[in-house]
């Protein structure tokens, strides 16, 4: 006959376990990306963009791309591609709250559980530890990152030529015309300054919505014309878990409200721009079979897209970046 000392310690084992499974799942949005930071931006993938006006804060670091770190790239904060694209979440959380929990029903931490409760104690211990060091490493590493500004644009200049608005910056000339140089004043050897003008603008802008509008159809032959083959996959990875899951994900509506130019650069025979974009949206999933709301997204993103473009070819999307 089971003591009540022997249920309780029973039921922590079993509330820890079930706390660490429930807060290991990721987070993901609704959105072409999932809400994430994923795909390539050539030798800079690593490399944090440029801060602008539209996107002051940092750039949350690419998770999963195709492109490798070679020994001499930067790549503060380079995630796995399964990695959880939050502190604090995941596995350790939930050994955390369990050991809260365990706390409050009288067996602590390591109070006795035995074998189990006391290797979930030194799992909890060494995520502590590696927690405070990846904090402390990120603390450091975003002070000294440059703050450069883009060149910044309004809406309507989209339409009307150059903002008589914008100043130059450390991060271009300033204005339409003179913002694709790029944002930092020492360049590698193999990197080019390039111009962007009004016409690239409304063309990353008409992207913009067209990507969501095929992404919303779950269109992968569009998807496929105006994205990479990287970004195309990472696309329909996510339409395929939609599928699985039983839900569409209907965005609609898109409107760009503000974009800045980050960086822009050639290097070999490809150029690239990032760009930070402010855009509203109706963005919501729905149940496959009564189309049934299930979950509504916010009605606004900031996000930062880096597109690339080789001799005589069109900009295709290359990168989507979350803002901090």
């Amino acid at each position: 006959m089971l003591t009540s000392t022997t249920r309780r310690k029973r039921t922590a084992i079993l509330l820890a376990l079930a706390a660490a499974l429930t807060v290991a799942a990721p987070v993901v949005e609704a959105r072409p990306g999932g809400g994430g930071s994923v795909g390539s931006r050539g030798s800079r993938t690593f490399n944090a963009p440029s801060a602008t006006t539209t996107a002051p804060g940092t750039a949350a670091p690419i998770q999963r791309s195709q492109t490798s770190p070679s020994p001499g790239m930067n790549n503060p904060g380079m995630q796995a591609p399964n990695q959880g694209r939050r502190f604090g979440g995941g596995f350790f959380a939930g050994l955390l709250g369990a050991g809260l929990l365990g706390a409050l029903i009288g067996g602590g931490f390591f109070g006795g559980l035995g074998g189990i409760a006391s290797f979930l104690g030194l799992l909890l211990q060494v995520g502590l530890i590696v927690g405070l060091i990846v904090l402390a490493v990120r603390f450091f590493r975003r002070r000294q990152q440059p703050a450069g500004a883009g060149a910044p644009y309004a809406r309507q200049s989209l339409d009307n030529g150059p903002d008589p608005r914008a100043q130059p910056g450390p991060g271009g000339l300033g204005g339409m015309m003179g913002g694709g140089i790029m944002g930092s004043a020492q360049r590698p050897a193999q990197q080019r300054p390039v111009q962007i003008g009004p016409q690239d603008y409304q063309v990353f802008e008409r992207i913009l919505g067209d990507v969501q509008d095929a992404y919303s159809r779950e269109d992968m032959v569009t998807l496929r014309n105006i994205a990479t083959p990287e970004m195309a996959g990472y696309f329909e990875e996510e339409l395929r878990a939609n599928a699985a899951r039983g839900i569409v994900n209907r965005i609609s509506d898109v409107k760009l409200l503000q974009g800045d130019l980050a960086e822009a650069w050639g290097e070999g025979q490809a150029e690239y721009a990032t760009v930070a974009m402010r855009y509203a949206l109706k963005d919501v999933k729905l149940d496959r079979s009564t189309n049934r709301v299930v979950e509504t997204e916010p009605a606004e993103a900031t996000e930062i897209w880096t597109f690339v473009r080789g001799p005589g070819r069109p900009w295709m999307l290359s990168a989507i970046q979350q803002t901090a």
